[in-house]
């Protein structure tokens, strides 16, 4: 689900463009979308005002209420009381916040005055619902932690008319031997535990950003790990998830709260003890980024494989007679400086490995690495490991940002017609920047090039003598004679072919890469910005194409290619239609271009007419179909049916 000001905008998995997800204008600006995982989203509207996403659908355009006057939220949170949804938010007018508490369903609202305080004011909020009572915790600029307890009250429609003020009690110092930390997110875990992110400060050293949990029940530091790529400052958590930004990358990390105890907080628990609680703690993700990052001199790199850790410390997990074993960041910054052949056995050895949930994030350190060696030395390209990894291995380009650059670079086209087909997540500009280079390769060249051709093949013929790419025809409906006769046009016998659609207007090699480019995802909004920027001659040979492939479709009486990942007709008309709103001006324009939009025009105008005669008919069909049903299966008859 996606929000834009007042448009709310809503896909399923098998959406590809967001663009034609669906969407509802909605009459008020909405602050955030709360998701619960039994009890359905909740809308939180800036002016206070809550709504369940069903009911809210159900009338997009009602009419939201304004609950606060001049007051900013803060912070919103959703929690499920029994059946019922309940929202929490916390809002700031004239430096003093307040507190609402809202159960959407029962049309109840409560709102509380939070107790000022002179020497420190709330920098962020979370809570959590238990036993009727909704305990809001306060990170505050003193950096400490501390607590709020508001007894859900009887549900009412009566709105009080002066708010109670909530009183708070320290709950945490965020302070460990002498060294203090600077808070700016919070979030609870359960009712002992609360994550902290922010900067350690130790006197007469450089601040250092961190994640740390502690136990609120014993007062204690669980544990923490320094963060030395930076963080945006922003800490969220969602179903033992943490979710951050560490330098440029968004790192997941799965966690699992063990039971508190006073052995437990201190580090002390044994396993023995508890059989039931996992006491293995990991933080191999954040490791394994730094590494990997120092390999490639501070560069980005791919989106990382979830870890799994829980609160205890990290000293008591790991046996010391076990051998230590190298991690993946570990083993690349030893490879840092290897030769080609040793880089590339060792990377081959890593990927031989048995299966792990780590794999992938695996191979996607192993593209890095060969990538970043390209890059420092332009006589190595392993064009053939590469092209094997692409197509055998699960990957995606946020794992691997840089082949796509690298492959670009090398002119390495089987390798960018592989990542087209499977990436899921190509950015558009990437996707341009392969169409550019696609139309702008000449045939000769492209026909050296080692190309898949298994999406052309089966539709596309080629006579070595003239050179002319021929098709075989299958004719549904749509004859030349057909398509003249219904518009009243005549096309000039020495044009006739190229018009009709009957010959491709590029070689085998660049179909089969264009075709690569139509199977890419892509969302409008972001590719049409680059297509205005396409030469004018690239995107009239590329609308010749996609002028070329709908005829193809509208012979076939199913509109389908034969061939393995060949375009569908839906992909064909989409990016003919982005391509006309990208570059209708210029081509209206290009003496050129004029009998292309002529004869597009022509063929898409025969075609409605001709399914417009369909329907005349589709009552007529619909009744035979009906009759054939009735009709007893022993009898034999022959009927006349007269459509008028």
């Amino acid at each position: 689900m996606m929000l834009l000001l007042k448009v709310l905008r809503i896909w399923k998995n098998e959406d590809i463009n967001l663009d034609k997800a669906f969407k509802a204008t909605l009459s008020a600006d909405v602050y955030r979308i709360h998701s619960l995982p039994h009890g359905g989203p909740v809308v939180l509207f800036r002016g206070g005002g809550v709504r369940t996403l069903d009911v809210l659908l159900e009338a997009p355009q009602q009419e939201i209420e304004n609950i606060i006057s001049g007051e900013v939220i803060r912070w919103s949170g959703a929690f499920m009381e029994g059946q019922q949804p309940v929202l929490i938010f916390t809002t700031e007018k004239d430096e003093d916040f307040f507190v609402y508490i809202q159960k959407p369903k029962l049309s109840s609202l409560h709102k509380y005055k939070l107790e000022q305080q002179e020497s420190a004011k709330p920098l962020c909020f979370t809570a959590h619902i238990t036993n009727q009572t909704v305990t809001l915790l306060c990170l505050y600029s003193n950096d400490s932690v501390y607590e709020v307890l508001i007894p859900l009250q009887q549900d009412t429609e009566e709105k009080e008319e002066e708010e109670e003020i909530l009183s708070k009690s320290l709950l945490l110092n965020l302070s460990v031997s002498g060294a203090v930390l600077k808070g700016t997110s919070l979030v609870v875990l359960d009712k002992d535990h609360v994550a902290v992110l922010g900067s350690l400060a130790i006197p007469g050293k450089e601040p250092r950003e961190c994640l740390t949990i502690w136990n609120t029940k014993f007062q204690t530091l669980q544990t923490s790990k320094e963060l030395p790529l930076g963080t945006s400052g922003q800490l969220w958590c969602y179903e033992e998830k943490f979710f951050l930004i560490h330098g440029k990358v968004l790192t997941v990390i799965m966690y699992k709260c063990e039971t508190s105890s006073l052995a437990a907080a201190v580090g002390k628990l044994k396993d023995s003890q508890t059989p039931d609680v996992s006491s293995f703690v990991n933080w191999n993700t954040l490791e394994d980024e730094e590494l990997v990052v120092s390999f490639q001199s501070q560069k980005s790199v791919a989106l990382k494989a979830e870890s799994r850790m829980n609160l205890r410390s990290r000293r008591s997990t790991v046996p010391e007679e076990q051998p230590k074993t190298l991690s993946v960041g570990e083993l690349l910054l030893n490879l840092k400086d290897a030769s080609t052949y040793v880089l590339e056995t060792e990377l081959k050895k890593l990927m031989a490995k048995a299966p792990t949930p780590d794999l992938q994030a695996t191979i996607g350190y192993v593209v890095t690495a060969l990538t970043d060696r390209c890059k420092k030395n332009p006589k190595y390209y392993p064009r053939n490991f590469l092209q094997e990894i692409a197509e055998t291995r699960d990957l995606s380009y946020s794992l691997c940002p840089d082949l796509m650059a690298v492959a670009l670079e090398k002119k390495d086209m089987h390798l960018l017609q592989i990542c087209l087909e499977r990436f899921p997540d190509i950015p558009e500009e990437v996707t341009y920047a392969c169409l550019k280079t696609f139309l702008s390769m000449s045939e000769a060249h492209l026909q050296k090039i080692d190309v898949n051709l298994d999406s052309v093949i089966c539709y596309i013929d080629v006579e070595l003598d003239n050179k002319e790419f021929k098709t075989e025809i299958v004719e549904n409906g749509f004859s030349a004679e057909m398509d003249q006769d219904m518009c009243d046009t005549k096309i000039p016998k020495e044009n006739q072919s190229r018009s009709d659609g009957e010959s491709c207007p590029v070689g085998l090699q660049k179909a089969a890469l264009l075709n690569a480019i139509l199977h890419s995802a892509y969302t409008e909004t972001f590719l049409l910005p680059h297509l205005k920027n396409l030469p004018a001659r690239q995107a009239i040979l590329f609308l010749r194409y996609l002028y070329y492939l709908y005829v193809k479709c509208s012979e076939k009486v199913n509109t389908t290619l034969p061939g393995i990942r060949s375009p569908t007709i839906n992909q064909i008309m989409d990016w003919m239609c982005l391509l006309l709103d990208a570059q209708f001006t210029v081509m209206v324009m290009l003496p050129e271009a004029k009998e292309l939009l002529s004869n597009l025009h022509k063929f898409v105008r025969a075609q409605v007419r001709f399914y417009s005669q369909l329907n005349k008919i589709e009552g007529s069909l619909r009744e035979l179909q009906r009759l054939n049903h009735l009709r007893e299966s022993q009898t034999y008859s022959i009927e006349v049916l007269e459509i008028i």
